[in-house]
């Protein structure tokens, strides 16, 4: 499935990860935490990340939350869109960008990861999730642009 989106340079500004009260989105922002939690609370830490994003898909779909996965995201330069080989793990009703890791830690390069995400889908609102941790909610990040 090939899908388009506009790109638009934004500013980023971070937000603290547990602050939902000015997002319209913290419904969908609660579901999907609490759809990763199952997910970790019966696997645990330790499996790759592909893992983790087949189980997820499957609790979003038993949710009857709507998602898209390995969507492709071109790179728009001097008016043309180039298929860069850029694919985000999920856009959540097309609303919030996930990005899943299962890395000892998330790095800088992780955040930038989905911080660049958010520019290229003209999406404001992602969550970086890293499974392989003890507690999961040790593993969210929240970032809206």
């Amino acid at each position: 499935m090939r899908t388009t989106f506009e790109s638009s340079v934004v500013t980023p500004r971070l937000t603290c990860k547990t602050d939902l009260s000015t997002d319209a989105e913290q419904p969908l922002t609660r579901e999907i935490i609490a759809a990763a939690m199952e997910v970790h609370r019966s696997l645990g830490p330790g499996l790759l990340e592909s893992a983790y994003q087949a189980c997820l898909c499957y609790e979003l779909e038993l949710r009857k939350i709507p998602f898209r996965q390995q969507v492709e995201i071109p790179i728009a330069y001097k008016g043309v869109k180039l298929d860069c080989g850029y694919r985000l793990d999920l856009i959540v009703d097309d609303k919030i960008v996930l990005e899943l890791k299962s890395v000892q830690d998330v790095l800088p390069v992780h955040e930038a990861q989905l911080l660049t995400y958010l520019h290229l889908t003209g999406l404001r609102i992602g969550l970086l999730i890293n499974f392989n941790v003890a507690v999961l909610k040790n593993g969210i990040r929240r970032r809206v642009l």
